[in-house]
Parts: C-alpha cells; sequence; structure tokens
C-alpha cells in the first residue's frame, strides 16, 4: 500500500486491550481511566481476519500493544492465531514486562518473534514513581524470561522529557549495555498539544517515512496517532476502513484526543 505522498505503509499496530496494570505518568491519571465494555472490544477472531486483509493489502510488519497486551484473555491464542497468516515476516509486541515471566515461553512457541519491554528507569525508586508502584525486578524477571525462552534481540522503549543525558535514561543505557539490550529513547508524547519527536535509536516519529496504521481495541482504524479520524472495521469492513484510512494519512502528525492506554503509543 502507498499513501498520497508515496510512502509506503507496510507496518500495523494493533491495540488489544485498553487495560494496563501499571499508572504510568505520562500515560493516563493516577486513578485510571473510563475502560470499554468487553462486547466493544474485538474479537480475537475479528482481529485475525482484520490483519489476514491488511497482509493481502501489503501489510508484513506487525506488533501487538496495549495497554499491556499481556493483560488480554486469549493473548497467546491471538499470536498463534496472526503467526499463521502467511506474508507476515516480523511478528512482535511491547509490554511492560510485568507478565513476562508467566507469558514469554508460551508467545515464543506461539510465533512470536520480538517483544520491547518499556523501562523508563533502571533505578527501583524512581521506577516505582514513574510507574505508580511498578517493581523494577518484576521486569527484569520478565526480560530474564524472555531471553530463556529463546527471545533475541529484545529491545527496552525508555521515554525520557528531554535528553537521553537524564539520569533515568543514563540508569537504562547502562543496564542496556551491560545486558547487550538495545534502547530506543521516546521523547514524552503530547497528543492534544501536537507535540512529538523522533524516537531516538527507532524509527517512530519520522513522519517523511511514516510507514505504519493503527487498530484499537474497539476495531477502529487511525492514520496516525496524532490525528483524530478513524473508521470503524465492523462498520465498512477491513478493506473499505483500511482504504479510507490510507486515503486521509496525513503527511504530518497534528493534535488528536487518543489516550495513549487505548491506542499503544
Amino acid at each position: 500500500m502507498f499513501d498520497r505522498f508515496n510512502r509506503r505503509i507496510h507496518y500495523l499496530r494493533i491495540s488489544v486491550t485498553d487495560r494496563c496494570n501499571l499508572r504510568c505518568q505520562y500515560c493516563m491519571p493516577a486513578e485510571g481511566v473510563p475502560l470499554f465494555c468487553h462486547e466493544d472490544l474485538l474479537t480475537l477472531e475479528e482481529i485475525r481476519d482484520f490483519t489476514a486483509v491488511a497482509v493481502e493489502m501489503g501489510v508484513d510488519k506487525v506488533r501487538l500493544t496495549g495497554g499491556e497486551p499481556l493483560l488480554r484473555r486469549g493473548i497467546v491464542d491471538l499470536v498463534r492465531m496472526l503467526a499463521e497468516i502467511p506474508g507476515i515476516r516480523d511478528l512482535a509486541m511491547t509490554t511492560n514486562g510485568t507478565l513476562l515471566d508467566r507469558y514469554a515461553a508460551d508467545l515464543r512457541a506461539a510465533g512470536l518473534m520480538r517483544v520491547n519491554v518499556s523501562m523508563d528507569s533502571y533505578i527501583p525508586e524512581r521506577f516505582a514513581e514513574i510507574t505508580r508502584g511498578g517493581k523494577l525486578s518484576v521486569v527484569q524477571e520478565g526480560i530474564a524470561a524472555a531471553r530463556a525462552a529463546g527471545f533475541e534481540n529484545i529491545k527496552l522503549n525508555c521515554v525520557i522529557e528531554s535528553s537521553t543525558d537524564e539520569e533515568d535514561a543514563r540508569s537504562v543505557a547502562r543496564f542496556g549495555a551491560v545486558e547487550r539490550l538495545e534502547v530506543r529513547y521516546i521523547h514524552r508524547m503530547h497528543t492534544d498539544k501536537g507535540i512529538f519527536k523522533p524516537v531516538i535509536g527507532g524509527e517512530g516519529g519520522h513522519c517523511a517515512s511514516c510507514n505504519r496504521m493503527r487498530l484499537t481495541a474497539t476495531g477502529l482504524v487511525t492514520p496516525c496517532l496524532f490525528s483524530n479520524q478513524s473508521w470503524s472495521v465492523r462498520q465498512l469492513g477491513a478493506r473499505e476502513a483500511l482504504l479510507a484510512a490510507l486515503a486521509a494519512k496525513p503527511e504530518s502528525g497534528q493534535t488528536s484526543h487518543h489516550l495513549f492506554s487505548q491506542m499503544g503509543g
């Protein structure tokens, strides 16, 4: 698929749930946010069928996000369903790592190829503060389990305020260097103000070469994290929703009312 700016769109990010077991300061308020009703969420079969159509149209890279994707009931089954779709060359997941110790082996056996783990500080007290109660040791155990399960090239996602020279970012860099884990630094984004910057060490935020579409847990196809436009898969069908989003994909991000917990960042 090519958009009107001749960018090849072949990367699909799928939010499988809006639920999360952490309350990261940059993602949601301490009291959380209103959650979708279960019947509003796409079923595993609907996600699979949509993805199959997207692959037929040119998608070959898929990433599962949330909320926290490992909170979605049947997530291992969903990974297996997606891994069976011919044409997907890269099937990955972004997770906060708190449940990786439980699921890593099953995810690997089901066909998940890569994992990115969110880690915004390697200082236990700061990690707990940023996540509002998260335990760094649990995430470390998850990373160890992912390695033991056979995942290679595990990446760390670290949100920064302005610079990789911040102490939290430096602590993650030191951990990454010791453990041979690649770190990607993501500037804190403000969707309502249209504030974002390119990811340091990754592809995100480079509008001129953007290659992605997004599917929300409730079945809305969105062309950009910083766009309020979306099209319902249930109302239009997968192909028409994708084509509508493709036609409306902006040259660069603007502003949106999307919550990160519902879009997957």
